[in-house]
């Protein structure tokens, strides 16, 4: 039977998971440089759980500095075979308000200033993000919110922004105008990345403030969201408890599992050894398979 090990990105307000049975922070090595921390393994019942803060435990990294390659790679090379992601964000719909969940199922990549793929040359692919999210772990994890206490909407798409800064009035605008729903600095290029790697990618948006966009209402100032993120934290770890608790005793296979597949797009007689080594954990499953891998 195929067992689930489940990966969990904490954002802002979630450096650690409590309740876990065993826990142990072991430092890990990327070939893709350095990950946030150090991650947190441990059980919740029959399900192993790895953690990896992406801020890092006490918020050290700003958003443009996370190394999600590194990241990523970490948490392949640990065993995940699922990630979860939980992140702060702001609101660009007057329905969406402080402390509510969206589980959200598409995004938009504004960022500039990241890493936003394992492949590049000597090995080049391509992989479909027509939908960037698994739905199996999405609505997972919309139920296990639910059970939290947390007022959860299912589907709206992410505008990822660059940061640190927040928004101006303009774009706001903007992304409002684009149907955005939420908007947060930390999704984007992590989702591409983890599709990548064939991990199945939920992210869970947690909303903290409504941005810039609401005329009768103060811009977003860190000040302001501290208290929310406070509340939206103790929900996200009884989140995470929750779904690890309700997984199928057995993990079916994903489509994601083998997105690789036919991904490849160089000729393998045309490989970079040393992009074969750097990407062992990341597309090993595809490498391995390919006839005149070089050596």
């Amino acid at each position: 039977m195929a067992a689930w090990v489940l990966g969990v990105i904490g954002g802002s307000g979630v450096y650690d998971i409590e309740g876990l049975e065993d826990p142990r922070w072991t430092p890990v090595d990327s070939a893709f440089g350095a990950p946030s921390d150090a991650i947190l393994s441990g059980h919740i019942g029959p399900v192993k759980l790895i953690f990896l803060p992406r801020h890092g435990r006490g918020h050290p990294l700003p958003p443009s500095d996370v190394n999600g390659r590194a990241n990523i790679d970490a948490l392949k090379r640990a065993g995940c075979t699922d990630i979860l992601s939980l992140s702060a964000v702001g609101s660009l719909r007057e329905s969406l308000a402080p402390g509510d969940f969206v589980v959200v199922d598409q995004f938009i990549d504004r960022t500039f200033a990241r890493e936003k793929s394992f492949f590049g040359p000597g090995l080049a692919a391509h992989v479909s993000m027509a939908h960037p999210v698994c739905s199996r772990l999405s609505a997972l994890a919309a139920a296990a919110a639910r059970a939290a206490g947390a007022r959860v909407v299912e589907g709206g798409c992410y505008l990822a922004m660059e940061g640190p800064q927040f928004s101006t009035r303009a774009e706001s605008d903007l992304y409002r105008s684009w149907n955005c729903d939420v908007i947060g600095m930390t999704n984007m290029p992590e989702a591409k990345l983890a599709r990548e790697a064939e991990l199945p990618y939920a992210s869970v948006a947690m909303v903290t403030d409504y941005d810039c966009w609401r005329e009768e209402v103060a811009p977003v100032e860190v000040h302001h969201i501290q208290a929310v993120l406070a509340a939206n934290a103790g929900k996200a770890r009884d989140l995470v408890a929750r779904l690890a608790r309700a997984l199928p005793a057995n993990r079916e296979p994903s489509p994601i599992d083998t997105c690789l597949d036919g991904a490849l797009i160089t000729a393998p007689s045309a490989w970079d050894p040393a992009m074969v080594r750097k990407l062992s954990s990341i597309a090993g499953r595809v490498l391995a398979a390919k006839p005149g891998e070089p050596t």
